[in-house]
């Protein structure tokens, strides 16, 4: 049945413009969660990046030199010799990142879900569609926030180079955007995106798959609605390509290098 415009004024707003709220919502609620949790990437990507900046300087020797020895004592160590605030070195970037990579991802799953794949008439869902949906989410996502998040990271690494007694390279944010896009041009600021997209199609397959599944589970099966409870419930170019930056991690640090940065990695998640 059509609602008149009149009735259509008096709707809630996350009814009457349902993918600009959940954009926004989702926004809101990546930038409250990045806030909290900046300092476990911060010390993931300090530990992912240590390996390759000793082998630069130091060659083999390079295993036995590295600054920091698991999370703790890598958090520790930034507050120590950079400062408290330091932790959150990286994070206005970061929170740009999960705006656009948060409300682009939720947004595109629930349009493939409701408009491009239909639900079946019971309202169920089937799995392999919320596969493909999670992946094709991810992947639109990301490609969407990479600019973001290469800044990110470089602007992660800044309080590394102050310490190694190199000159810093940006004086902030948009100087970084800047800088990258002077250097690089557009597809400077899309360096990394193959890997990213890669990561994020499977991250999303996951997490959005066992989320909706989950979700609809509880609503169908349960007394619960479909509110925050049930959603609570259910949820410098060192390398040519992303093989290149595999060989060389494994070749230089070892197998096991593949997984620094996990645990903090797996506790932000």
């Amino acid at each position: 049945m059509s609602v008149s415009e009149d009735e259509e004024k008096l709707l809630p707003l996350a009814q009457r413009w349902p993918r600009a709220s959940k954009f926004l919502l989702s926004g809101c609620a990546a930038t409250v969660a990045e806030l909290a949790t900046f300092p476990l990437d911060l010390t993931k990507t300090r530990l992912q990046m240590q390996g390759e900046a000793a082998l630069a300087r130091l060659g083999d020797s390079a295993r036995e030199s590295a600054p920091y020895r698991g999370m703790v004592r890598t958090a520790l160590g930034i507050i120590q010799e950079e400062g408290f605030l330091k932790l959150w070195q990286g994070v206005t970037p970061a929170i740009y990142r999960h705006v656009v990579y948060s409300g682009g991802r939720m947004v595109t799953y629930e349009h493939l879900r409701e408009v491009v794949f239909g639900k079946s008439e019971d309202k169920h869902y089937p799995l392999w569609k919320s596969v493909i949906g999670g992946m094709m989410a991810g992947v639109i996502g990301q490609f969407l926030a990479n600019p973001t998040d290469l800044v990110k990271v470089q602007m992660q690494m800044e309080g590394k180079r102050k310490l190694e007694g190199k000159p810093l390279r940006f004086r902030g944010v948009h100087h970084a955007f800047a800088k990258i896009l002077a250097e690089g041009g557009i597809r400077g600021l899309w360096a990394g995106w193959v890997p990213n997209i890669q990561r994020a199609a499977l991250v999303n397959m996951g997490d959005l798959t066992t989320y909706d599944t989950v979700k609809h589970y509880l609503v169908l099966n349960t007394p619960l609605e479909d509110n925050i409870m049930t959603h609570g419930l259910s949820r410098g170019l060192l390398y040519k390509s992303s093989t290149d930056c595999l060989i060389q991690a494994v070749q230089g640090e070892g197998f096991m290098s593949l997984y620094k940065g996990f645990l903090p990695s797996w506790l932000r998640m």
